[in-house]
């Protein structure tokens, strides 16, 4: 029986928007924002075209961004909102993706900065950039508990 690839796909919320006195959770995304997270979700359609779920951060920029990259796919994933995506340290992300079902091939995980450039450099062995709106895509063979040999196939906004 072969085994499946698992992709994680690692989306930083886009740009948001200092200018208003709310909280943090709450702040929403700047008009720059809204205008590069579609461009993740184009380059999503077109290359990741089935995705699984979506583990999204509780944050409002978060969970906009989410939705206007999801608005690009062409059958946007069931969608999981987790606290502990929030302001998430690498191990409390391992936790998350170690959790994912097992079903479930290919997932967006929708979060923070310094969290998501950590997992990524945890899960591959390289650090790359992750500024706003910025992705990567990072695959390995057989689960989600199990990321050995993890490696990035993709990144940047838009990816290369």
């Amino acid at each position: 029986m072969e085994t499946p690839l698992k992709t994680l796909i690692v989306l930083r919320h886009g740009k948001s928007d200092w200018s208003g006195n709310e909280p943090d959770r709450e702040r929403p995304l700047a008009k720059r924002g809204r205008r590069q997270v579609p461009e993740a979700g184009v380059w999503l359609a077109a290359n990741l075209p089935d995705i699984d779920l979506a583990v999204v951060s509780p944050a409002e920029r978060a969970r906009s961004t989410w939705a206007l990259a999801a608005a690009e796919l062409h059958r946007p994933p069931d969608v999981r909102l987790d606290d502990r995506v929030y302001a998430a340290s690498v191990g409390e992300l391992r936790d998350v993706v170690r959790e994912l079902p097992a079903e479930a091939d290919t997932v967006v995980l929708v979060g923070h900065n310094p969290g998501v450039e950590d997992l990524v450099q945890e899960l591959t062995g390289k650090w790359v950039p992750m500024p706003t709106s910025a992705l990567a895509v990072v695959q390995w063979d057989d689960s989600w508990t199990d990321p050995s040999g993890a490696r990035l196939t993709a990144s940047g906004r838009p990816p290369t």
